[in-house]
């Protein structure tokens, strides 16, 4: 059986919050433990720049990222880690793919669907604002991917689409040029695949409505404690579907624990209790791992010399391939 390659990337556009820990780098950093597994983590900066247009944001976001997986406990003796500006053979890959991309594929994508809706509901011409980052991201989604022929990419669920269309593109890549990349497949775990946040819906830094990973405890208790609940009193039955807060505690629950909850629910626990037992779970999880945090924020170089450390070691894989794939589309000595 063939090596397995994981690859999976964060954002640099904020503060990382439970969604990013629960649905990519806590299975990142599992994944990256496995025998017969090569791991490639990486900070998206260039996806960043699609939104985000502060430096100082962008820059920050970097730091705290990097600081985040690390604390967490991934082991960059095993994982590359690096960051996406690093690779320039990401960005060179990038035309390559957007030569063999169809602009119906791009249109297709929900980003780029839901922004001209947008438009169109304001009255305002369909493309209006929209930057051709945000239209043709999905091309460096995929040659973030194809780049180190990843097999597989953890992904929340609302990310499936981006995966389907670097696998469409490195297919029709593969029929006109041979037997260039791996088609990854995506991983998805139903149980965190999206984690809602305050008010139910997707946790998410464009809603406002997301808890940040490295609360202190008493503010990270304070936030769980706003999350929206309903109206039944102490001793009604609660239902665990469409619970923000049941979804919330499953996350970070065992199949035991997540059990019990399913119960305590239909027992009808006050909502109080359910909130506080959440709390006491996320925050017995992440203590360890918050001093660590701290520690390392505070020594912005040590975190530098991981990821150019990282940088050497992605380039090693990324320099060769990226002359490889050069020829295969005809760009190559005369000589």
């Amino acid at each position: 059986m063939s090596q397995q390659t994981f690859l999976t990337g964060i954002t640099t556009t904020g503060t990382p919050h439970l969604g990013n820990y629960v649905g990519a780098i806590k299975p990142a950093i599992v994944a990256s433990r496995s025998e017969g597994v090569a791991s490639y983590y990486f900070l998206a900066d260039y996806h960043a720049l699609i939104k985000c247009h502060d430096p100082e944001v962008v820059n920050r976001s970097t730091l705290e990222i990097a600081a985040t997986w690390l604390a967490l406990g991934l082991d960059t003796d095993h994982a590359v880690f690096y960051r996406q500006s690093d690779i320039p053979e990401i960005s060179e890959l990038t035309w390559l793919l957007t030569c063999q991309t169809a602009k119906g594929l791009m249109n297709r994508a929900h980003a780029y669907k839901a922004a001209v809706q947008e438009n169109i509901d304001a009255g305002e011409d369909p493309d209006f604002s929209i930057t051709m980052g945000l239209f043709s991201y999905p091309v460096l989604m995929a040659a973030d991917i194809l780049m180190f022929n990843a097999s597989h990419v953890p992904v929340g669920r609302d990310q499936v689409q981006h995966l389907e269309m670097a696998r469409d593109i490195a297919q029709r890549f593969n029929h006109h040029f041979g037997e260039t990349f791996v088609i990854p497949a995506a991983v998805i775990d139903d149980d965190v695949a999206v984690l809602p946040g305050h008010d139910g819906r997707k946790m998410s830094k464009s809603y406002s409505n997301f808890i940040p990973l490295w609360l202190p405890e008493k503010r990270l208790r304070k936030s769980i404690m706003k999350i929206v609940t309903n109206s039944l009193e102490p001793g009604e039955p609660k239902e665990v579907e469409g619970s923000a807060l049941f979804a919330i505690y499953s996350a970070f629950a065992s199949p035991d624990q997540r059990s019990a909850m399913r119960e305590a629910f239909a027992q009808g626990i006050a909502w109080g209790e359910a909130k506080q037992q959440t709390f006491e779970l996320i925050n017995g999880e992440l203590a360890e791992a918050r001093a660590r945090y701290e520690e390392l924020v505070a020594h912005p170089a040590r975190i530098e010399e991981v990821l150019q450390e990282g940088a050497v070691r992605a380039r090693a894989f990324a320099t060769p391939f990226m002359a490889r794939i050069r020829k295969a589309v005809g760009i190559r000595s005369l000589g």
